[in-house]
């Protein structure tokens, strides 16, 4: 069984979905501590030709909470981020179905952070037609003090996998020995690269998957999502 792990991120860059297409079960992390300078609640989208910063504000709180404990900030407006996209991609080619999807997200009721980012992968999942199972971390039954790559292996022994895939970024965090004596074979994903017209400009690469969507037909995004990396 082939499993993949990362962190809950709003509208997340391609390789995400990339990842999450090639496992049969994919753990998004509840409860590690949330990061205010990592991709949890925001990400970029294209603006006048150049990368603009989006985000999901958040209620301030202790530093120490989970990501399942934070909630959105009473001054989200979701409106405004939607105003936002519409700004910056409304004479996309694919922006009418894509902003249709952005609609479904952003008014997604839910304060918690956590509950809003999952079903905001769900509803892009959908959209994808990715089927993979998703399993929240908290869930599984392991020791949850464990950290880094001891916690990935304690996950992929709780869930009887034998192949573990994680995001070509972390390559240097782990080890392929340390995880063979486990019995699981590690791979990394690297997706390879997608340049398109964004409004016949020069090409502004690793935004939000919403970019991509804007400006390609879903059955490419589709085809590249399955087809376009390597396993190394």
């Amino acid at each position: 069984m082939k499993l993949g792990i990362m962190q809950p991120y709003f509208l997340p860059y391609f390789g995400y979905f990339q990842l999450m297409a090639a496992v049969d079960i994919f753990v998004v992390y509840d409860n590690i501590k949330f990061t205010k300078k990592g991709w949890i609640n925001r990400n970029r989208l294209l603006l006048n030709g150049q990368d603009s910063i989006f985000s999901l504000p958040i209620k301030k709180d202790s530093d120490s909470l989970d990501i399942v404990q934070r909630v959105l900030s009473t001054e989200y407006n979701r409106k405004k981020l939607l105003a936002q996209f519409n700004g910056a991609y409304h004479k996309a080619p694919y922006f009418d179905a894509t902003f249709q999807l952005l609609e479904r997200v952003v008014d997604f009721s839910s304060e918690n952070l956590f509950e809003y980012i999952k079903n905001s992968l769900i509803e892009l999942c959908r959209h994808l037609e990715i089927n993979t199972e998703i399993r929240v971390s908290s869930s599984i039954p392991i020791d949850h003090s464990l950290k880094s790559q001891n916690k990935v292996l304690a996950i992929c022994e709780a869930m009887n996998a034998d192949i573990y895939i994680n995001a070509y970024g972390g390559i240097e965090l782990y080890d392929k020995k340390v995880f063979r004596k486990n019995g699981i074979d590690l791979r990394f994903i690297k997706s390879e690269p997608f340049e398109y017209n964004q409004f016949n400009k020069p090409f502004v690469p690793f935004l939000s998957i919403i970019d991509i969507l804007m400006f390609n037909h879903i059955d490419i995004v589709k085809e590249r999502i399955n087809l376009k990396f390597e396993l190394i």
